[in-house]
Formats: structure tokens, sequence, C-alpha cells
């Protein structure tokens, strides 16, 4: 099968040529026809598959056959979870876009909104945005929606899980109600799969490999150590393999800044790259990371969101991810497109039961091996038996007036009074020593008995 076989115009298939792409991944092959037909679809494949052209190639071919956008209009919406993959994605629709006559930009918080608004003035035929920033800029009467045809949900079990369940119920409350709506992801657990269905009307579900497996185009392998000995293997394994580019996942903001410094001052040039980094500096270390003057990118899961670098050898886990799902969303990174590429994983002791857990998800054991002079001192437990994976009921959505928290750091839509502190009223009850004289003071005539003593506790019962 080749792209020319899937319905999309010469233009398209053009721009596809000269990137060298020929023959359509899986997910490609069955979406594309799908969003053609005007279908709503949730895709679930692994990270690295081909899933942004899967949907960025139909929809900048139906936008192609539509109207002209009109002045602070938008034709397409793209919702992202990070400011990396929003950028990763505009990249991607402009090239492929780039002998059609349409427009497309990418908005994020991070940076001023005043050149995003300007861009907006004209109107747009693909908007790549992030939440937070949308809101605002549809606040601020920067945008409309009058003429969308396309929503896309992109790393939609994320986005749903981060934190952005409101924001994204706001904005479908603003959009017109007849538009097609498209969910893709990596994975869809079972508690994020009940709530996006609300979100679509009968779609067409895709499934190209199974639930969270790991590609097979990666080699996975655990490295048993002591907590404290980490960061030396990983500069023994950077030095003795001549690591020229490997991206390390840590899970907080400050354990990456640590580790940074530690790789600069044994001579590795290493960047960090994280929620608290401005927009600015996140760039910067992602540009030099592709160009090969920084060797290892030190990254939390959500910053790591959108990392999309041709050839990646080379994964670490420095920690294993408190969410196992995670695990295959990190190791995505490396192995993509049919190359193939390392996954290395630092377990000490502590971290058995998370393991065990990455293991039960992706449903089969990870080799291990001790590195020499490393012996652990605690020896890691060998693994827990292999059990199949259980349907999980969805869990019941929280009240709409419940307060919402961004875990990327982006403000939550959240005006409502119920989270203000509750106040005690004053009670019902009245007292023989105490209810006329409230009485008068309510009708502001004051108390004339000056022996009556006020009541100290009548403000709180």
């Amino acid at each position: 099968m080749s792209f020319s076989s899937l319905g999309l115009s010469n233009k398209i298939l053009s721009a596809l040529l000269e990137k060298g792409y020929e023959t359509p991944s899986p997910i490609q092959a069955q979406a594309i026809p799908a969003i053609l037909k005007g279908q709503d679809v949730m895709a679930a494949a692994q990270t690295g598959t081909g899933k942004t052209a899967g949907f960025t190639l139909p929809i900048l071919e139906l936008l192609s056959r539509g109207d002209k956008v009109k002045p602070n209009e938008v034709r397409s919406l793209i919702l992202t979870p990070t400011r990396e993959l929003a950028a990763q994605i505009a990249e991607n629709v402009e090239l492929y876009s780039k002998n059609l006559n349409l427009t497309s930009t990418v908005v994020f918080g991070g940076v001023k909104i005043n050149p995003q608004m300007m861009r907006l003035r004209q109107g747009v035929d693909v908007l790549v945005a992030t939440p937070g920033r949308l809101l605002d800029l549809f606040n601020q009467n920067a945008l409309k929606f009058n003429q969308l045809e396309i929503l896309v949900l992109d790393e939609a079990d994320r986005m749903l899980d981060m934190g952005f369940l409101r924001d994204i119920k706001k904005m479908l409350s603003l959009l017109p109600k007849q538009r097609q709506n498209l969910l893709f992801s990596a994975t869809f657990s079972d508690d994020i799969r009940g709530l996006a269905r609300g979100l679509v009307n009968n779609p067409i579900e895709i499934s190209v490999t199974p639930k969270n497996s790991a590609a097979e185009t990666v080699e996975q392998l655990v490295y048993s150590v002591d907590k404290k000995k980490k960061t030396p293997l990983l500069i023994k394994l950077i030095k003795d393999n001549n690591w020229k580019q490997v991206l390390v996942f840590m899970k907080t903001k400050h354990g990456a800044n640590k580790l940074t410094r530690m790789l600069e001052g044994d001579g590795i040039n290493a960047a960090a790259i994280h929620g608290n980094k401005s927009q600015g500096a996140r760039t910067k270390a992602l540009a030099k990371f592709k160009d090969g003057s920084i060797n290892v990118l030190v990254a939390t899961d959500i910053a790591a969101r959108g990392i999309d670098i041709d050839q990646l050898p080379q994964v670490v886990n420095f920690e294993l991810p408190n969410v196992s799902e995670d695990y295959v969303h990190r190791i995505g990174r490396t192995g993509r497109a049919g190359a193939s590429g390392k996954a290395v994983s630092l377990v000490c002791a502590d971290e058995i039961d998370l393991l065990n857990d990455v293991q039960h998800v992706i449903q089969q054991y990870i080799p291990r091996e001790i590195a020499e002079g490393f012996t652990p001192v605690h020896e890691l437990p060998e693994s827990r038996k292999l059990r199949p994976l259980k349907a999980k009921k969805p869990k019941k959505q929280k009240k709409p007036n419940s307060r919402v928290e961004h875990r990327d750091g982006q403000r939550a839509l959240n005006n409502n009074a119920d989270n203000r502190p509750k106040v005690r009223k004053p009670s019902s009850k009245k007292s023989n020593s105490g209810s006329s004289q409230n009485k008068v003071r309510q009708k502001g005539q004051g108390s004339t008995n000056k022996n009556t003593k006020p009541d100290p506790y009548a403000a709180t019962r």
C-alpha cells in the first residue's frame, strides 16, 4: 500500500515524497481513510508509529477542499498537553501543507501572548494549542470558532489525566456541535477510555498494537544497582559506550537539575528540560540536543512529551515512573519509525514494586544485568509472577465544581465559589437572654440595658 492509494491529493503526496515517505504505517493506513470519510475516530498506537501524520494529512486534505478562513476564525483545532508536542505537530503541519493554500500556527503558554494574537487576526486553517493558552486567547476575543470543522485531542489520555478535563469541557461548550472529533494517543487506560467516549460521537476505534505494549524495535534492559551508585553507573555507561545522544528520565524537576549538574561536573554535556524551565530555555536545550551540541538531555515525563528525534538510539530510566503506563511513552522515544533503539533502566531494591508494575503493564519480564564494579549491596528482589491484565471499571467523574490542578503548571479554569472557605452561619436557635437584644441590634436601635453583658459566642452560633 502507498500514500497515493489513501485518497490524498498530489500536492500532499509531493510534500511526502520530498520527505521520503512512501509507505503509510498501520495507524496511518487505517486512520486516514476513516477521517476522510468524516468519521469520529479514537485511535491508539505506540509512540513513534506515525500518529501525527495519521490525523494531520487527512485534515489538510479536507480543509483544502473547503472555504477560506475568516479573520480570527479557526477551521481545525488540535489540542495537546505540552508545549513541545504542540511545536512538533505545528512543524509537521507546516511541512505537509507547504504546497497548499492553507495557514497554520501554534499557541502555548510560557511566551508572550501578543504575537500569538497578531497571528490569529487573519484567521488560521489549523491551530495547534495547549488548553490553558487557548482559553486565555478566547477570553481576550482573539479567536472564534464559528468556522470550526475538526477537533483533535492528541495524547488524549494524558491530557485528561493531567487535569485538563475541565478546560476541555469548557472548550467543547464553545465549539459548534456539528464537527468531526479525533482522539489519538499511545495508550488509553480504561477509565480514561470511558471519559473519552463522552467527547466523541459514535467513533470508529482503531488499535494497531496491543494496549500499553512496548515496541519490538526497542531492546530493554534493567541494571540492578544501589540508589547511591546510579549516577556513577550512568556516567560509566555514557563514557564506556560512547553514547552521543541519550535521553534520561527523572521523576522530579529538582532531580533533573541535580543530575544535570553532576553530569556536567564530570565533563558530560547535559541539559535539563522540565516544566519550571522557560519556554525559551526548553526550546534551546532541545535544539542543542538534536544537533549534537548536548549529549544528554535530562527530562521529566511531562516535558518529554513531544520530543521527536529521528533515530534516537538511547533512553535511560534513571528512576522508574510512578505511573507504569508512562514507561511505554518513555521508551517510545527510541526505536521510532522502524529504527532500533535501546532502553536501559537503573533499578534499586526500593523500586521493585515499580518494576513489577511496569512488567505487568507490558506483560513481559525485562532482562537484568549487573554492571562490573556495581554489584548492589541491597540485591534487587525477584520479580513477581506476571498476572493477566484485567479490565478496570471506569472511575466516576468528579463533580463539575471540584478543584482541578494541572501537573504541568498550566492554570486551570476554576472560578467557582465552592472552593472558597466555608463560613459558619449563625444558628437560628433563640436564647432567652439574648434574643430580644439581638432583635434590637438588627433594627439599628442599639441596647438600652447597660447591665446586659454581650454574648461573646453569639456570632458563631
